[in-house]
């Protein structure tokens, strides 16, 4: 399509300036219609040409964007959460939309077009030339100073795009965060002082806007003045050469066209370079995230269909960032169905323990056992899927309740789903809301309480029956009623199942077979309940400090 439509392009000229010539000089009324027809017929098949072009070009940029869009989030959702920890998401999202769709633009305005216009430039030069060089030279002659404008053109707007890219970065991740986090700006009455720096971040991508706007506004008079000299200078030469002759009404016609079709390219070539330059800033970026390699690796081949549950720890350490480590020689055996809980401060390192098992985040000395085999030697999927974990902070996304319990897993149905939650007595509140499990849960699940809430990641841990279930802090923040609720579904479900309980209310692991006490990354104290009392070390601190008005020795 590129190369017929810059063939095609003097055609149209070429046939008007034959007929002025042959036809119309000699009064040939017939030989008139005849080229008028062929004139329309050229014209069809222009624009029938351009339309396959233009969407052809732009079906090939649609489609790239997909598929690439498709591809980064797949690249994003294989990610370590440590890459998550220090990357905002309003700029992940800036990447995966705004500059995706950026790219498009490579391929419906950018490359093709280019490519294009540039054929065309040529093709309409060679006719020229070949037609009448020196009133090409003529008017041609303001063409130094065309490029140049352009050139100039070109440099300052694809600086002012850069900046335009990096301030809408800014803005998404500011919007994104605060609008997550409104309930404690509101809290905090900080209303006004997040929006006067809203306001001056909105002020520097409308400034960086403008200086483009800017830009544009001067370039293109200025291309029409340019063009205007262009044409001037060829109807006063080609005037001179009419009245003495020695150049044809049809041939000054046809050059007046081809130099509108010469300089509308040129006109339009430098914003269609700029949109090439914004796509490969946009591209370097992308590209830049899916060459980021921070996914942590998948070696493993051992992918048993079910597990018993066995832990063992030895001699672990784990560090967030190099050598700075939160846990050091971390050393246990959880034998399978066994109930362990962990203990401690906050930050002690009780979490980072169930991120390492999970191979959320990679430990970097010691070694993890799973039923006896090193955590690194399974496939990642068939680990995470044998372990439920609860956490404290849970996330339930758009769509309804028995959508965010099997998180649209095929494999789970409602019937499951409705006889786990009847098995826990969880059922007792969902029947209770409109609609009951196809009741509408809003963004990250706000119209629901917190014991809600907790109650849904219960079941959506459970109905994908684990052979490790984790409760991390999931009974810190919820009312009496839901925590008695989920104590006795608990009960029920980590009977002859390996349980790993993490918890500041301590009377809720006295019955746990094994207790440790976490203390700044280690190991400070281990047994259970009662013999953890009697050592009148840290765990009964912090057990003195829960009930100091209940005589431990009636407990």
């Amino acid at each position: 399509m590129v190369v017929l439509l810059s063939l095609l392009a003097p055609l149209r000229p070429w046939l008007i300036q034959y007929t002025v010539d042959n036809h119309i000089a000699s009064g040939d009324y017939a030989g008139l219609v005849t080229m008028t027809i062929l004139m329309v017929i050229t014209l069809v098949l222009e624009t029938v040409f351009r339309y396959l072009f233009s969407y052809a070009s732009a079906w090939l940029g649609q489609s790239a964007v997909k598929d690439l869009r498709q591809r980064l989030f797949k690249h994003l959702s294989r990610m370590r959460l440590k890459f998550f920890d220090r990357t905002p998401i309003g700029t992940l999202t800036t990447r995966t939309v705004s500059d995706v769709e950026t790219i498009s633009e490579v391929f419906s305005q950018g490359l093709l077009t280019i490519v294009g216009d540039i054929l065309q430039l040529i093709t309409l030069l060679v006719v020229m030339l070949v037609t009448d060089w020196k009133l090409t030279l003529v008017s041609l002659s303001v063409l130094p100073l065309l490029l140049y404008s352009t050139w100039l053109f070109k440099e300052k707007v694809k600086a002012s795009f850069q900046e335009v890219r990096t301030q809408v970065a800014r803005l998404n991740a500011f919007t994104q965060e605060h609008i997550s986090g409104m309930s404690i700006v509101q809290i905090f009455n900080r209303e006004k002082a997040e929006s006067t720096k809203f306001k001056q971040i909105n002020s520097e991508l409308n400034g960086a806007n403008l200086r483009g706007i800017f830009y544009y506004s001067v370039f293109f008079p200025v291309v029409d003045i340019i063009t205007a000299a262009s044409l001037g200078l060829l109807v006063w030469w080609g005037a001179h050469g009419a009245l003495r002759e020695e150049l044809t009404i049809g041939k000054l016609i046809a050059f007046i066209l081809y130099v509108n079709q010469f300089f509308r390219p040129i006109r339009l070539l430098a914003d269609k370079f700029n949109s090439l330059q914004m796509g490969m800033v946009a591209s370097e970026r992308v590209f830049k995230l899916l060459d980021t390699e921070e996914i942590i690796p998948d070696t493993g081949t051992y992918s048993p269909s079910a597990l018993q549950g066995e832990i063992s720890m030895q001699g672990m350490w784990f560090a967030y960032e190099s050598e700075q480590f939160v846990l050091r020689d971390i050393s246990f055996e959880l034998a399978a169905g066994k109930k362990l809980a962990l203990v401690g401060a906050t930050g002690a390192g009780k979490s980072s323990i169930i991120n390492v098992l999970g191979r959320f985040y990679e430990f970097q000395r010691g070694e993890v056992l799973l039923d006896g085999i090193p955590i690194r030697d399974y496939k990642i999927d068939h680990l995470r899927q044998h372990i439920g974990i609860i956490l404290q902070d849970v996330f339930l996304f758009s769509g309804t309740i028995a959508d965010n319990i099997s998180l649209r897993n095929p494999d789970i149905t409602l019937e499951q789903i409705k006889a786990m939650a009847a098995y826990t007595g969880i059922d007792k509140f969902i029947e209770k809301l409109p609609g009951q499990y196809n009741y509408e849960v809003n963004e990250r699940g706000y119209a629901l309480s917190a014991g809600q809430r907790q109650l849904i990641a219960f079941l959506r841990a459970m109905v994908y029956n684990p052979a490790i279930l984790v409760l991390d802090e999931a009974t810190s923040s919820i009312d009496s009623e839901t925590e008695h609720l989920l104590q006795e579904a608990t009960s029920k479900l980590t009977q002859g199942r390996t349980s790993i309980l993490i918890a500041h209310r301590l009377s809720t692991i006295r019955d746990a077979d094994q207790i440790l006490v976490i203390d700044k990354g280690e190991i400070a104290e281990r047994g259970n309940h009662a013999a953890l009392l009697r050592k009148n070390g840290l765990y009964r601190k912090l057990y003195e400090m829960q009930f100091h008005d209940t005589t431990l020795t009636e407990l």
